[in-house]
């Protein structure tokens, strides 16, 4: 159990971070079109990133999977700016005809977890068992994850409720201000 819940502390930890700057704007990003009501997809969507995220983490771990990591660091801003650009298309969409947020979320949280692989082979090659340390680390990250964008769909629905501003008007300042710093870490980390 306690390496469980060291590894749940590392997961959580990658989310919390300075350091997850990259991570946390995804997360923004994915999840500002909805609201605290639509919490089960917001739910969802959440956990198709941590599977994504899960499934190459658990891939480089088990050496099945290596990838350039100035090329994934390149990616990972990338995913961000693709998303907040999708936001600028879904604003105005029912919640139901967004399907592919799903899909996004999924295959971004492949690169994302890239990102954090080989730090997390290191720290647990040592180790016999590697069901436990993913498992805490990768409910750290969920945990993380829906404690972050819960908070600020908080404060995000308190400015909407308080002043003038629509929903329409926040999703589309949010996304254009991520779009900006995610254009600016491609063009810091640019690959070729």
């Amino acid at each position: 159990m306690q390496d469980f819940l060291f590894y749940f502390q590392l997961g959580w930890e990658h989310i919390i971070t300075d350091f997850a700057l990259d991570h946390l704007l995804f997360i923004l990003i994915l999840g500002v079109v909805f609201s605290l009501k639509d919490y089960k997809k917001l739910m969802v969507l959440i956990t198709a990133f941590t599977i994504g995220h899960s499934i190459t983490l658990i891939f480089s771990t088990l050496n099945l999977l290596q990838i350039n990591s100035k090329l994934v660091e390149f990616l990972i801003p990338c995913t961000i700016a693709i998303t907040a650009i999708s936001n600028f298309v879904l604003v105005d969409k029912p919640k139901k005809e967004i399907i592919y947020q799903y899909i996004f979320a999924l295959f971004f949280g492949l690169i994302h977890g890239l990102g954090f692989a080989n730090t997390l082979k290191i720290m647990i090659s040592n180790e016999q068992d590697l069901f436990l340390p993913l498992l805490g680390f990768n409910v750290g990250i969920e945990f993380a994850q829906i404690m972050v964008i819960f908070f600020i769909l908080l404060i995000l629905e308190l400015i909407i409720k308080f002043t003038s501003i629509t929903k329409k008007s926040v999703v589309l300042f949010v996304s254009t201000f991520v779009l900006i710093i995610a254009i600016y870490m491609m063009w810091m980390r640019f690959y070729f």
